[in-house]
């Protein structure tokens, strides 16, 4: 959605929101996020890092280190860079993958992209002098650019790659975290930061039958070149003779699923809920931008992204894309109530989202396919997409959409996939299902963490996460926690993950010049976190909500637990979660942190 898309558009609000309720409706199911299956056990062979040699092995690693960052992604890295210029250079990385990147790591698939603009995304540009080549960087560009924070902050001598964290216990003796891997390496860390990031952790639809597929089938972000050809960039010259399936419609599959159309000689396309598609509208960097762009432009420009969509109104609106057209407030602030500018803004929503619709009529030329291809639904009720070949791909005569009218796939078979009774054979099955957004943090996390007196942090969030800042747990002495429950959220999630990273960097920081050996947070600190979050939760609208199509930002429709509740995020806005971490910092003290000094008893 952009000024593209803008017009006048006439609509009846009371036959859309009927018709909204009953699209979901159709895709209500009572299984929630449990219909998801974790790639272990049978699934085991998804998981497999297609991107390596078989057979690594090295030294195991013994030592003794300040910090332990648990993840090679955006996240890691940032903590990583921010703890050296914060003078902190005792520290290891440990990461699953061959080399650093975590989601540009594993997601290589054709026509994958940034949908966040690049010069807000595409993290320290400034300090390493990189300018990306388009707005919308493509895969293999941004995967180079971590390597490029790798070798400019000397990132990969910390670095212990294609490696799992297995145990992490607190050992109070000696004030330690102790760390084992799969790789045999023993770890004793002064402090702990787990930054694995959201999107790491791969699932599959738990479709009946996956096991029993004969032919050759992986998930997108395990991505077979061997078997397909070509590269990131397309040209998947293997499929040629080939009839494909790809399960999923989502973020990943809309960039897919355009090069897979013009290579394979039969595409099926199975689709559970179609995505919203607005213009992308990509272009190369203009070079004599780039060269006015003064010291501070891209904190600037991310600021200004950032708060255009958490409703912030600005002079200015310096990325001009189909996020900020989504989250354009500009009707509703001439509201004379709070409830006229309620109104307001879903009559603007109704509007933007009828422009989605007849676009796909523009396009899309066959009648019964544009109008499966059309969203019902608020924009935020699944992530929007932006592109301007995905629905082109379905003129193609070799391409069939296969619309499950809301009730997914029936069942897998050896030779193909049932819908509606129907069985439309294929020789390759692609699992577009997306990463583990909403579910339980600590099975995520793919260990357990045990702190004081041998608690498990599964068993301490049993009920519910308790926090200080989304970031420390009481009982879990210097460990620093990125993107879990009570957390700041963000549609450009790099600009939290820096945040944080600059926070834990400070916090190490002042306990290494204080003398401080172990923070943890206060009971009442907690406590105080968690009415802040109820707060927000009371007042603010989020993604995902309870009249929304089924999803991952609303459980799939299911009303979460008691304990999930508990374990929501933040709630306000992304700056004013900044604002939080940052006021915390100028205060100087470590606020609702429990300090043990030297060889003293924990002081508030």
């Amino acid at each position: 959605m952009n000024e593209k898309n803008k017009g006048v558009v006439s609509f009846s609000p009371e036959a859309l929101k009927e018709k909204y309720r009953l699209e979901r409706e159709k895709r209500l199911r009572p299984d929630g996020d449990t219909q998801y299956r974790d790639l272990s056990g049978v699934y085991k062979d998804f998981d497999r890092d297609p991107y390596v040699e078989p057979g690594f092995t090295r030294p195991a690693v013994t030592e003794t280190i300040d910090v332990l960052i648990v993840g090679g992604g955006f996240g890691g890295m940032l903590s990583a860079v921010r703890l050296r210029q914060a003078g902190v250079h005792s520290f290891r990385i440990i990461e699953k993958g061959g080399d650093f990147g975590g989601t540009w790591y594993w997601n290589r698939y054709p026509g994958a992209a940034c949908d966040v603009e690049s010069y807000i995304y595409l993290p320290l540009l400034e300090e390493t002098g990189y300018i990306p080549t388009e707005k919308y960087a493509k895969a293999p560009e941004i995967f180079a650019h971590c390597q490029r924070i790798g070798r400019q902050f000397d990132l990969y001598k910390t670095a212990l790659f294609q490696t799992l964290v297995e145990q992490m216990n607190w050992d109070e003796d000696t004030r330690r975290w102790n760390i084992t891997t799969n790789r045999g390496d023993k770890l004793a860390a002064r402090f702990v930061i787990i930054a694995g990031g959201i999107l790491h952790k791969a699932k599959l639809p738990g479709i009946p039958g996956i096991e029993t597929f004969k032919g050759h089938s992986f998930h997108t972000s395990r991505w077979d070149y061997a078997y397909t050809g070509g590269g990131p960039m397309g040209g998947l010259s293997k499929l040629a003779d080939k009839r494909v399936g790809i399960i999923g419609t989502g973020a990943t599959a809309i960039q897919a699923i355009p090069h897979l159309g013009a290579s394979a000689k039969q595409l099926h396309v199975f689709q559970r809920t179609p995505s919203s598609i607005g213009v992308r509208g990509n272009r190369p960097t203009d070079e004599a931008w780039a060269k006015t762009l003064q010291p501070g432009w891209q904190q600037e420009r991310m600021v200004n992204f950032t708060a255009i969509v958490s409703g912030r109104a600005q002079d200015v609106d310096m990325v001009r894309d189909g996020w900020t057209y989504i989250f354009d407030d500009t009707d509703s602030r001439r509201a004379r109530t709070p409830e006229e500018a309620a109104e307001l803004r879903k009559m603007a929503d109704l509007r933007k989202m009828e422009e989605i619709r007849a676009r796909v009529d523009t396009i899309v030329k066959d009648p019964v396919t544009a109008e499966a291809l059309k969203p019902y639904y608020d924009p935020l009720c699944k992530r929007p997409c932006f592109h301007d070949e995905y629905l082109d791909t379905f003129n193609r005569p070799n391409v069939q959409l296969v619309d499950t009218d809301g009730k997914g796939v029936e069942r897998i078979t050896p030779t193909g996939v049932v819908v509606k009774g129907k069985e439309y054979e294929v020789d390759c099955l692609i699992y577009a299902s997306g990463f583990e957004v909403t579910g339980d943090y600590t099975r995520r996390l793919g260990f357990d963490i045990r702190g004081r007196g041998g608690k498990s942090l599964r068993d301490s969030w049993a009920d519910g996460a308790s926090t200080l800042h989304g970031m420390h747990s009481r009982g879990y002495p210097n460990l620093v926690l990125f993107s879990g429950p009570q957390s700041g959220w963000a549609i450009n999630f790099v600009h939290i993950l820096d945040e944080q990273a600059q926070h834990a960097a400070y916090i190490i920081e002042q306990c290494k010049k204080q003398g401080v050996e172990t923070i943890e947070p206060s009971e009442k600190a907690q406590q105080q976190w968690w009415e802040v979050i109820l707060s927000n939760l009371t007042k603010n609208a989020s993604f995902g909500g309870p009249d929304c199509t089924p999803g991952y930002y609303n459980n799939e429709g299911v009303r979460p637990p008691p304990s999930a509740i508990r374990s929501a995020g933040f709630g306000g806005g992304t700056l004013e979660f900044i604002e939080v971490l940052r006021n915390w910092r100028k205060g100087n003290d470590l606020a609702g942190l429990e300090v043990t000094l030297g060889g003293t008893s924990p002081t508030p």
